[in-house]
């Protein structure tokens, strides 16, 4: 896996806080920093998410992809799959996350609540590589509401 993040804010009088991530599999991502009104040119325009809510997404993308595959391959009709994160950072430097919860949303046609909880079980014990990651950090917790589809 491979991706090359580049400073975008190098050029003009304001060099701003801007970044572009290509990645292996050829797709382009824009970050930016807060801005600082203070101190401008060392903070960002605001154009983009920060660089840690993208790490946040990301395992959100993760976990959601784990937990739709794994009820899908227990044939569960599962027509949406939502999770909403929410962190906590340390408040000094490196401001790690601390504490992060996880709430899905799984709508579907009678997919049985037991299912979804064991789905989110093992997308945190085994499969996603960002929560894992994560919770060396991080209390990561957990709660899911199933909705009919």
């Amino acid at each position: 896996m491979e991706c090359t993040v580049s400073w975008t804010g190098a050029t003009g009088a304001r060099s701003g806080m801007g970044f572009l991530a290509e990645t292996g599999s050829g797709h382009v991502l824009v970050m930016d920093g807060a801005p600082d009104p203070a101190r401008p040119a060392q903070g960002g325009q605001n154009l983009a998410p920060r660089p840690m809510e993208t790490v946040l997404a990301g395992t959100g993308g993760c976990t959601a992809y784990d937990v739709v595959l794994i009820l899908q391959r227990g044939r569960h009709d599962v027509r949406a799959c939502s999770v909403k994160l929410t962190a906590e950072r340390a408040d000094a430097d490196p401001k790690v996350f601390t504490k992060i919860h996880m709430h899905f949303t799984v709508k579907g046609n009678d997919v049985p609540p037991a299912a979804v909880e064991r789905a989110i079980a093992m997308s945190h014990e085994k499969y996603c590589s960002a929560s894992i990651m994560l919770a060396k950090t991080a209390a990561i917790t957990t709660s899911f509401e199933v909705l009919p589809g």
